[in-house]
């Protein structure tokens, strides 16, 4: 494929002009929307948090794509959330909305028509509403239980005509209702991994012990071995280390690569009390896996045992850098 080539130097910088531009216009609505905040977005907070169901989230055309990425955000952070299309509930899907739900409903007009249905919806069920739009007095903000307005701004376009300003600031409103009501409930990273394990995120936040190998997969070998029964077994499990127990199982030495070649002379001789490494570098299971890897990294080493540090001491698994690596931490 061959890109198109931008002809001129003027015609450049024209683009440039017109990218910064827009993204000036789009941020001073975000600053006119902050300054606008005020009890009503407190109020719709607070209804949220006392709904028994889900949000439900609803808007039309450019309002829609919008809906779907905030009900998205909140389910991600904690807060169960539907997106329903208006059109769509008109002919069946209002069954979707239920009491103890909540119907954050979007509308830079305030006058969608197709938003009629589910509004009433909501009136006759008493289900509680909440109506964000950019026009004072209009319908959805009438009917609404908690109404957030937002503030008149220019649309980036200059002629009012393409939804910009308008539905970055509506893209913002969102994500600050997430994220108050996720502070609110203390969402933590753990909660935030347990519903997001998959892709870059599920991977940032993985454990320790989400990727060691435990029980009989680890390499062990009681302090008082001889060191030809060690090397059988730190080929036996294949992860190129052995740890060595005490007589009360804790972990206190491991033997690798090197320090078989630190004593190859004689080395059949010898115990593995006389050849390993004591107090080894370890890990808590409970860790995030990125620093089990920071911790091989930065010591040039591939394996670390995990050990709890509140607990006896003995080694609940181990973890190679090429756990880390296939589950996509990096």
């Amino acid at each position: 494929m061959t890109l198109p080539a931008v002809q001129t130097e003027p015609e450049a910088e024209t683009f440039i002009a017109t990218g910064r531009r827009v993204i000036r216009a789009e941020a001073r609505a975000l600053d006119a929307l902050a300054a606008a905040l005020d009890g009503a977005f407190a109020r719709a907070v607070a209804l949220i948090l006392q709904a028994r169901g889900r949000v439900i989230v609803s808007g039309m055309g450019k309002s829609g794509h919008v809906g779907r990425k905030i009900a998205a955000t909140l389910a991600s952070t904690g807060t169960p959330a539907q997106f329903v299309h208006p059109a769509e509930a008109s002919h069946g899907d209002l069954g979707m909305v239920t009491k103890g739900d909540v119907a954050l409903v979007l509308s830079n007009s305030g006058e969608t028509p197709e938003l009629g249905d589910i509004v009433a919806h909501t009136r006759r069920f008493a289900i509680p509403l909440i109506g964000v739009a950019g026009r004072p007095g209009s319908t959805l903000i009438r009917q609404a239980d908690v109404a957030i307005l937002l503030p008149e701004v220019v649309e980036a376009c200059g002629t009012g005509i393409v939804p910009t300003s308008s539905t970055t600031m509506t893209l913002a409103l969102g994500d600050a209702l997430a994220l108050a009501l996720m502070e609110h409930r203390r969402f933590t990273p753990d909660h935030f991994r347990t519903i997001h394990p998959g892709g870059r995120l599920g991977a940032k936040l993985a454990r320790v012990a989400d990727l060691m190998h435990a029980g009989a997969l680890m390499p062990l070998v009681p302090i008082t071995t001889a060191m030809g029964e060690a090397l059988i077994e730190m080929s036996r499990k294949g992860f190129g280390v052995v740890g060595v127990t005490d007589a009360g199982g804790r972990l206190c030495g491991i033997i690798t690569d090197g320090d078989l070649r630190r004593h190859l002379d004689g080395l059949m001789a010898l115990t593995v009390a006389e050849v390993m490494t004591r107090a080894p570098r370890t890990i808590d299971p409970g860790a995030l896996a990125e620093a089990a890897l920071a911790e091989m990294n930065g010591r040039k080493i591939t394996c670390l045992f995990a050990v709890d540090p509140a607990g006896s001491g003995k080694p609940a698994g181990i973890v190679h850098i090429h756990d880390c690596l296939r589950a996509g931490v990096a």
